[in-house]
């Protein structure tokens, strides 16, 4: 609950406003999700998560829960990033300690696919685990003391030049943000369609 409070505020402070649409991937059981769903005007709200047992228990428990049913948010199952699935676009976009348990060709397919469906303009924040050595860095880093990434196995971590590779030639410009009060020291991307 307190994280994804967290969640909600970042980007709350990033200019998130009730009638965005808004796209979260990788949402889980709905910890941030509830107070997204809360707050943006009923039916914006898309999750996104690979494991449908996770969305069960979200649609069974946490909506009736928060009383959140009648906010219609849309809820999918996906492992291959088919945003446009969803047959909507999206003015903002989330996804939190995903970046962090994915390769990097993973990362592109995700990438290409928000491309597809974020509004000009649209915001993608993502976070990740930093190298800050720079890719010929081939070591583990202790992110917190819960937490020691590594360059070719999960939990990865990656140089923002890694993304600004990734994003060559696609519509979408990326900006480092930095911390944001994340526990486990992950750092934030913000990826913008021209």
């Amino acid at each position: 609950e307190q994280h994804g409070q967290a969640q909600f505020d970042y980007l709350k402070s990033q200019g998130l406003e009730p009638q965005h649409t808004f796209l979260d991937i990788g949402c889980g059981p709905l910890r941030g999700g509830i107070h997204f769903i809360r707050y943006l005007e009923r039916g914006h709200y898309y999750g996104v998560e690979k494991n449908e047992a996770v969305l069960d228990m979200a649609r069974e428990v946490e909506l009736p829960k928060y009383g959140l049913v009648d906010r219609r948010p849309t809820l999918r199952a996906d492992e291959s990033f088919d945003f446009e699935a969803l047959g909507q676009t999206f003015d903002y976009a989330w996804a939190q300690s995903v970046f962090t348990h994915l390769p990097v060709n993973n990362i592109a397919r995700c990438l290409m696919n928000v491309e597809k469906v974020l509004n000009p303009g649209g915001k993608f924040f993502a976070t990740f685990y930093e190298n800050e050595q720079g890719k010929r860095n081939l070591e583990p880093i202790r992110q917190s003391p819960q937490v020691v990434s590594y360059f070719d196995r999960d939990s990865y971590h990656y140089d923002v030049g890694t993304f600004e590779w990734v994003c060559a030639g696609t519509s979408l410009d990326v900006e480092y943000l930095g911390g944001w009060n994340n526990p486990r020291n992950q750092k934030v991307l913000l990826f913008t369609k021209k």
